[in-house]
Order: structure tokens, then C-alpha cells, then sequence
């Protein structure tokens, strides 16, 4: 019968008293970390000091962790070897201060000998080499000859050069002699017969920069277990890819491909079966295909999955369907999965289908390269400048073409790489957008442990006293007095940090005189703390008891965050529930929301989301603010933000059937919105479209330019039939273009002959270079035609040619700072940069000459 671990293990740690806490999302709330890559991770502040010791003071959690980018990596050894994964489960108990290492151990040897059953005669233990007081407790539970002192390599952990640390002990499983006979399948060695499932951290020393060590007056306990390893040992598997945890997701891929997995040649499967797992997890959790950051990981990710079933002869989108199976299997336990899976996979396909438009031709232009590097007889690096074309021009991230040379023996150009990215970069002025808070908490840290967290009154006001607790300067290095511009904190403050998509409240700071002693100029959060920006105009001191008026753009903000939410529940009414926000920003005059939705809304969704949000407005809803617990707003059907941070108790808003947790300001009716208008609809990535609206004020000015517009073009028309005068004015502007292109022929191009195509790239004076286009396709039987007009126009037009115009006018529009794209036999592009056009047309014949 298969054991459910997870639910075995947190249930056994219950019944200790420990608190079970859920899974915190993969993206943390922490600038430092890419994804949640350890079970400690939402316990680290914990650990640290940083925030209060929870009560009861002992937990546990089976935590989603990812290790795919940044310092923690193990996407390229993924799909060949038996243990490493982009997704995997920890499970864990900790202690804050509760029991130490002899409850630890003993519950670990209960839990793994009792409850999973494993035979204590194939288990083995490793402590660190000082730890004296590990070895003794665990000779009451193993034989002596059974445990193992290991130096500071193996058994000593730390977060960092300073702070807390302390020994290690393992707990390892004897897979057997029978099947591992290498030189390191040892006690003790690099093999794999004796495999580790759990890890104890024994934190109990905090290291200074000296680096010595003090003892912690509250030692704690950190510990791990890999759900997948131990649910292969459980079913007598060496390869966690062999048990029932990926076994069904192989099996969905051997059906897709029409081929059987064998264990040995099996790499591709594994990679396939791993990967699904990963984007599913990462796309149910808000995270959508980017150029950059953690979006950026994801598609690395899919396009590693891809590249391996097009090795399997998959040569159409497939991983999607795979990740149905990921939803059917881990649904149980992670809900959201199936009430996500239609747009899950809705995003995967339409990423897949984009890179398998020029995957094939990737995979041409690395064959070709691979190709003429073994012909010369001799082992050199893969060609940086063409690594850097399958990056730049058919999507393949580096790594993608370094794991394919890996099964080579060879390694890319790296210089020659970085050289070309260069030059891309400077030619682009494009530049990398981090993430996280250039701040550092240390910088803080002080004001945190003299004051705490100061209080926010914003709710109840829009004007108060304050007392002035502490001023930074703009290096937000503490002074006493400020007189120029720098920071300032207050004991209590009506002030609005940045949140929630709303900007930071602005506003005045007067004395009781009513002189206006400093403007703010915004208000955000840092690390707790609310804190403003300020323009000093009168010297201000720590100690000044000040009074705080908040501006009056809060009204129209106020009245777009409001909107915001109305918008929020007509989408999920009107397009269905997987609607999830993804992003939004509300400012006094307009509101930006993102949304995850697979395709552009069409004129009659707009209308109709727009009309539902101006009707809830019409009903004039009053705000209802209530405070309960998580589980209580959850049940009362509150729409939260997934991977937001939510304390034991919540603030739900409602508006009439919009019932959303937040923590921001509102109106006080739905009538106080006035009207709403949506400006735009947009594409954001894979999967995530945007709305743009107006509500209020703004409303107001965006009707009244509307309407002037209108009144504007029928002067200009001389009509009062504004339809019909368009109508007329595009049948002159039709009859102009005819006439001028009639003048206009083909016999002005150089038409050169390369491999049996024509060939056609040429600067020209037309303005329609469509007609051009069509003209050379019908008259050749293989042609290849790019023109550029005077204006900054670029078209392309392929037909009987193995290239694909909507790559070809990317690659040249880049040269002049442009960018567009479109079908395989048609695309247009723009170029900013007149003067780089010479340059764009050379551009456009290399890039043929690269694939003919």
C-alpha cells in the first residue's frame, strides 16, 4: 500500500505539538533569495531574531522549494542524475527555542523506524566531529559502529559568514551493496549507496565577524527530508524518478512521443517529467514567462523541456498536456492546481507553440556549427557569436545550448559570447531591472529595536498630530536635525505607504502655527516601517511634535484602488474564476491591472467589464471593513493574492458582491468612483494581458477630451457625419496610393539568385511596400524580399524559403533600435535610427546568408 509521507509526517508532528504551518509561496519576501529554496526559509527571521518567537514555539511544514537560478542551480544536472530536481517537497519540524537536540533525534529515529518503517539494521548516522553530546544521544537509539564524525564540510551548517551556525547530524539509508560498487559507495563517501534523508541542525552558536563562536541563549532546530528521495526508498527504487511521484507524468510523455522509457537513455523524459512539475507550480503561483528575473527562470525552464521532447521526435506543442497529469496528481494536496489547470495550461501551450517557431531553425544553425567543428578533426569551443544568434534570434537561452554540447563533450566560446551580448547591449541601451530593496535592513535595524513598528492612523484621518521619532538624511544615515531633503519617521502617521498596487501618499507638515515647515513627497514601507520622503523648508528636529496633512490627491487615489477592486471581480465574472492578479499600480489618475488570461479580450468583453464595474458603481455599495481570521475570509469567499503575506488576522473589503483582503484605503461608497472608463487593453507576456482604466476625475477630462475630439475632426471633415466623412477620406487616401503605386515597379531591385532563391533587400522611396512585397512573390517561384522605406519601414516576404519573416525583420529592426514581427511568409518592423538603415540592410543579408 503507498504511504502518503507528507500527510504521515505532519500529522506525526502534531501530535507533538507542533504547529503546521502551510507551504509559503516559491517567490519569498526576500530580496536576497530568487525562489524558496530550503524549508527554513519562511522561518528565517525567525531564526535570525528579526521578529518575535511565535507561539507554540515548535513547527512543521512540507514546503515547495525551487532550485533552478541564482546562487542555487541544479538545472543542468536535472534529467542526469537520480536525485537532482528543479521542484521539490522539504519536509521539516523546527524549534525556536523549545526542545534541542535529544527531542530532535529522537523524534527523527521515531518517525523514520516506526512510521515509515524503515529497518533500523540499513540506517546510519553522521554527527560533526565535536559534537560529543549528538554522539552520546544517538548511542541510546544505534550501535556505535553505525555513527560517523565528519568534519566542518560535511556536518557543520551557517546562513553566512556571521550569525547563527551550528553542528550537523544525518540520518543515511544502505540502498544495498548489491547495486552500488563504486570506489566512493562507502560510509562516508561521495557514492550513492548510502543516501541521506534527513538533515538536523543543531543552532546553537551565533559566529561574529572574528569569526568566533558564542553560544545562542535559545538554541534551536532546523531540520529536513526530501519527500521524493524517501518516497523512492519507501518503493524500493534507486532513482526518485522511478517512483510513484514521476512515474505518471514518463508515462504521459511516452504516450505523447510514442516511445517506451528505458532508465539508461532516458535523460529526456526525466528532464520533461521534472520540468512540468516546476512550471505548474510557478505559473499557479503568479509567476508568467518574462525576459528578465524569475520569469525570465521560468522560461529557461520550458524551453530546456521543449528542446528535450523535440529530441523524443515531439515536434508540437506537448507539455501542456503533461501538465494536466501534474494537476491531477498533486491537486489533492495543492487545491489551486486544478482550479488553475485550464489556464496553466493554457499559458504553457502558448509559450511552447512561440518557441517552436523557431526552434527548428535553431536546432538547423547549432547542427550546422556542431557539424563543421567535428569535420575539422579537432576539439575546440562551440562559436560564442553563434551560441549568442541562438539566443538572440531563436530564443535559446545559453544554458539551453550548453546543456546540448554538454552531450558533446564540448563547451561555447564564453568570450566570444560576452562580446556579442555587448554590443547587443550597447546598440539597444538595454539594461538588466533588478528586483528586491536596495536598502539594506541593517540600515534600519536600529530604529526597529529603539521604537518598533510605528503606528498608522490613515484609516481614521487624513490629519494628524505626530511626534517626530527619528530623520535620515538621503543616505538614510540617522542625523538629529534636517534641513535639507532626507526621511523622516513619526510615532504615529496618516500617512499611506506604497502597497497594494496604491502609490505612497503625499503631503504638508506644519507646525501648531500653521507654518508650513517640510512637503512630502512620498511614503513607502521599509522592512516595517512607515516612513516619508520629505523637501525640508524650516529646520525640523528629532522630538518636534509636528501636524501631518495629508494631500488631496488620496480622494482620486482612493477612488482607483476602489475601482481596482470592482474591475478585479467584473473580470473573474465575466472571462471565469482562474483570473488571478498578476500585478497592478493605482496612482490619483489612472489604474493599471494585471491579470493572467491566455488571450486578448475582444470589444465586447471590454464593454461588458466595463459596463459591470460602472453598474456596482450605480448601486452605490458602501464599504464594509471586517477583520477575522484567514480561514474565516477565505470561507466568506475573499479574493487574496497569492504569495502575499498574510498575518493570523485579515482586513477584508467589500463592495456588494467584491469581497477582497486588503490592506489599503477606500471609499466610503461605490458612488464616490463617479464613473470608470478602460483606456486599454493590452499584452504584458505569456499568459498575462493588462487593463489600463480611469475613474473619478480623471474619468471626467478623459469624456470631456474624447468628446472635443470628435467635435474637432468634424470641423476637420466638414461633416457633421463624423462615419461617412471617414468613410469618403479613406476612399481618397485608397486612390492616392494606387495612383503612386502604379508608378512604382519591381525592375528598380537587384535581384540576385543564392542557392535557387531570389534574393531581394533593397532601400526604397514607397510608402506602401506591401504592394512590392506581393508583386516580387508573384512573380517568383522562390523569393526572399525585405525592403526598408525612407520613413523607418521595414516589411519582409518569404515564400518557398526556409526563413521566417518574422524573425528576419526583428534581427534587422534591431539594428535600428526598433522592433516588430508577424508571420513565417509576412512581417513589418520599425526603426527609430534613420541613419543605421546601410547598416540594417547588411544585417538582413548576413542573417539569409546564415540560413541558405
Amino acid at each position: 500500500m503507498k504511504k502518503d509521507v507528507r500527510a504521515l509526517y505532519l500529522e506525526f508532528f502534531k501530535n507533538k505539538g507542533h504547529k503546521v504551518y502551510q507551504s509559503m509561496p516559491l517567490v519569498p519576501d526576500d530580496a536576497s533569495l530568487l525562489f524558496t529554496n530550503a524549508g527554513m526559509v519562511q522561518f528565517k527571521d525567525v531564526f535570525t531574531g528579526k521578529v518575535p518567537i511565535p507561539m507554540p514555539n515548535i513547527a512543521t511544514s512540507s514546503q515547495l522549494c525551487i532550485r533552478a537560478g541564482g546562487k542555487h542551480n541544479d538545472l543542468e544536472n536535472v534529467g542526469y542524475t537520480s536525485r537532482h530536481h528543479t521542484l521539490f517537497e522539504m519536509l521539516g519540524n523546527f524549534s525556536f527555542g523549545g526542545y534541542f537536540k535529544k527531542e530532535a533525534i529522537a523524534y527523527a529515529w521515531e518517525f523514520v523506524t516506526e512510521v515509515l518503517g524503515f529497518d533500523k539494521e540499513v540506517l546510519y548516522v553522521t554527527i560533526h566531529k565535536s559534537d560529543d553530546e549528538a554522539y552520546e544521544l544517538w548511542c541510546s537509539h544505534i550501535s556505535p559502529h553505525r555513527i560517523k564524525r565528519m568534519g566542518d564540510k560535511d556536518n557543520f551548517w551557517q546562513m553566512g559568514d556571521t550569525g547563527p551556525c551550528g553542528p550537523c547530524s544525518e540520518i543515511f539509508v544502505d540502498q544495498g551493496e548489491e547495486y552500488f560498487k563504486g570506489e566512493e559507495d562507502y560510509f562516508g563517501g561521495d557514492g550513492d549507496r548510502f543516501l541521506e534523508i534527513w538533515n538536523l541542525v543543531f543552532m546553537q552558536y551565533e559566529r561574529d565577524k572574528e569569526g568566533n563562536l558564542k553560544p545562542l541563549p535559545k538554541p534551536s532546530i532546523d531540520t529536513g527530508m526530501g519527500l521524493e528521495r524517501v518516497m523512492a526508498l519507501l518503493e524500493g527504487k534507486r532513482s526518485n524518478f522511478d517512483s510513484s511521484l514521476f512515474m505518471p507524468l514518463i508515462a504521459k510523455v511516452e504516450e505523447i512521443a510514442k516511445k517506451k522509457y528505458i532508465y539508461k537513455s532516458g535523460a529526456s523524459f526525466r528532464v520533461i517529467a521534472d520540468h512540468s512539475r516546476a512550471i505548474a507550480f510557478l505559473l499557479a503561483q503568479g509567476v508568467n514567462f518574462d525576459k528578465e528575473g524569475r520569469g525570465y527562470v521560468l522560461r529557461r525552464i520550458l524551453r530546456r523541456a521543449v528542446r528535450h521532447g523535440y529530441l523524443l521526435g515531439i515536434k508540437e506543442a506537448f507539455l501542456y498536456k503533461v501538465l494536466e497529469v501534474v494537476c491531477v496528481c498533486m491537486g489533492e494536496h495543492y487545491a489551486y492546481l486544478k482550479e488553475k489547470q485550464e489556464v496553466l495550461q493554457s499559458q504553457c501551450k502558448a509559450e511552447e507553440e512561440r518557441f517552436f517557431e523557431t526552434l527548428e531553425n535553431g536546432m538547423s544553425l547549432f547542427g550546422k556549427e556542431l557539424k563543421k567543428i567535428k569535420n575539422e578533426k579537432t576539439h575546440q569551443l562551440f562559436s560564442g557569436e553563434v551560441a549568442f544568434r541562438l539566443y538572440d534570434t531563436y530564443g535559446f537561452p545559453l544554458d539551453l545550448t550548453q546543456d546540448m554540447l554538454r552531450e558533446e563533450g564540448l563547451g561555447v566560446d564564453m568570450d566570444g559570447f560576452e562580446a556579442c551580448m555587448q554590443k547587443q547591449k550597447e546598440q539597444a541601451k538595454a539594461h538588466w531591472k533588478g528586483s528586491g530593496d536596495s536598502l539594506k535592513e541593517g540600515d534600519f535595524k536600529k530604529l526597529l529595536e529603539s521604537f518598533g513598528k510605528n503606528t498608522f492612523i490613515g484609516y481614521e484621518t487624513s490629519k494628524s498630530e505626530g511626534k517626530i521619532l527619528a530623520l535620515l538624511d538621503e543616505e538614510f544615515k540617522e542625523v538629529r536635525c534636517l534641513e535639507n531633503r532626507g526621511y523622516v519617521m513619526f510615532d504615529k502617521t496618516p500617512l499611506y505607504p506604497e502597497s497594494g498596487g496604491a502609490i505612497g501618499d503625499r503631503g504638508e507638515i506644519f507646525k501648531f502655527d500653521n507654518k508650513l515647515v517640510a512637503k512630502v513627497l512620498d511614503t513607502k514601507k521599509y522592512f516595517g516601517l512607515n516612513i516619508s520622503q520629505i523637501e525640508v523648508l524650516e529646520t525640523l528636529r528629532v522630538g518636534d511634535r509636528v501636524i501631518i496633512k495629508v494631500n488631496d490627491s488620496r480622494v482620486e487615489i482612493v477612488k482607483h484602488h476602489s475601482a481596482t477592486h470592482l474591475l478585479h471581480k467584473a473580470l473573474r465574472d465575466v472571462l471565469g474564476t482562474h483570473i488571478a492578479q498578476a500585478g497592478s499600480l493605482v496612482e490619483p489618475n489612472r489604474l493599471r491591472f494585471d491579470f493572467s488570461h491566455p488571450k486578448p479580450l475582444n470589444s465586447k468583453e471590454l464593454e461588458q467589464i466595463e459596463l459591470m464595474v460602472n453598474q456596482k458603481i450605480l448601486e452605490s455599495n458602501p464599504q464594509v471593513i471586517e477583520e477575522m481570521t484567514l480561514d474565516e475570509a477565505k470561507n466568506k469567499g475573499a479574493m487574496a493574492l497569492f504569495g502575499e503575506k498574510y498575518g493570523e488576522r485579515v482586513r477584508v473589503i467589500t463592495f456588494g458582491d467584491s469581497i477582497e483582503l486588503c490592506g489599503g484605503i477606500h471609499v466610503e461608497n461605490t458612488a464616490n468612483i463617479g464613473s470608470f472608463y478602460i483606456t486599454k487593453e493590452s499584452g504584458v507576456s505569456s499568459g498575462v494581458r493588462r487593463i489600463e482604466a480611469v475613474c473619478g476625475r480623471a474619468a471626467y477630462d478623459y469624456g470631456k477630451s474624447a468628446l472635443e475630439q470628435v467635435c474637432q475632426a468634424k470641423e476637420a471633415l466638414k461633416t457633421q457625419d463624423l462615419l461617412m466623412g471617414i468613410e469618403k477620406l479613406k476612399e481618397q487616401i485608397k486612390l492616392l496610393k494606387n495612383t503612386q503605386q502604379k508608378s512604382q515597379s519591381l525592375h528598380s531591385f537587384k535581384v540576385e539568385n543564392l542557392k535557387g532563391v531570389s534574393l531581394i533587400i533593397a532601400r526604397v522611396d514607397l510608402e506602401d511596400i506591401k504592394v512590392a512585397i506581393d508583386e516580387a512573390k508573384n512573380k517568383y517561384d522562390k523569393v526572399v524580399i525585405l525592403l526598408i522605406n525612407k520613413q523607418g519601414k521595414i516589411a519582409a516576404g518569404v515564400k518557398n524559403a526556409p526563413i521566417k519573416a518574422g524573425e528576419w525583420v526583428k534581427k534587422v529592426a534591431n539594428v535600428m533600435g526598433g522592433n516588430g514581427g508577424g508571420r513565417d511568409d509576412f512581417a513589418t518592423a520599425g526603426g527609430k535610427n534613420l541613419e543605421k538603415i546601410e547598416e540594417s540592410l547588411i544585417e538582413a543579408r548576413d542573417f539569409v546568408q546564415g540560413i541558405l
